[in-house]
């Protein structure tokens, strides 16, 4: 193996996806083995990692798997159509765009959360201190 390829194991520990989800988005259609070794081995790219570093980002916030292919299709043509005309280059971009204003909103949604979650921490940390020092005195 020269090396450009790695097994589902490595790309697994590159992503922090089980070997189990890398599987279920190959069965999706979201990515594939750029190659199989002789034994018949899933061999994947730094071009298939970043694909899937793609879908792991978009998985918390909310985005579905057509979502995800879409998206991926949108990229994918962007990036490797050099014969895309301005009409075409543009209803892409419209895509990505969409989707960019959609994560922002998302993480906007995911600080608000975050924000209580922090508040409702630091109110029972204020509670048992409070209870901590009453016990002591």
């Amino acid at each position: 193996m020269d090396g450009k390829h790695m097994q589902i194991g490595e790309v697994a520990a590159r992503t922090e996806l089980s070997l189990r989800t890398i599987r279920h988005y190959e069965e999706t259609g979201l990515v594939a083995p750029s190659a199989r070794s002789r034994g018949g081995f899933r061999l994947y790219t730094e071009t298939d990692v970043a694909r899937l570093m793609v879908i792991r980002r978009m998985k918390p916030l909310g985005f579905t798997l057509d979502q995800m292919r879409d998206l991926l299709d949108a990229t994918d043509r962007l990036d490797t159509d050099t014969a895309l005309d301005t009409e075409e280059r543009a209803a892409l971009l419209e895509r990505v765009r969409a989707y960019q204003q959609e994560a922002a909103e998302q993480v906007e949604k995911l600080r608000v959360q975050l924000s209580r979650a922090e508040d409702f921490e630091g109110t029972l940390r204020a509670r048992l201190e409070q209870d901590a020092h009453t016990a002591r005195g």
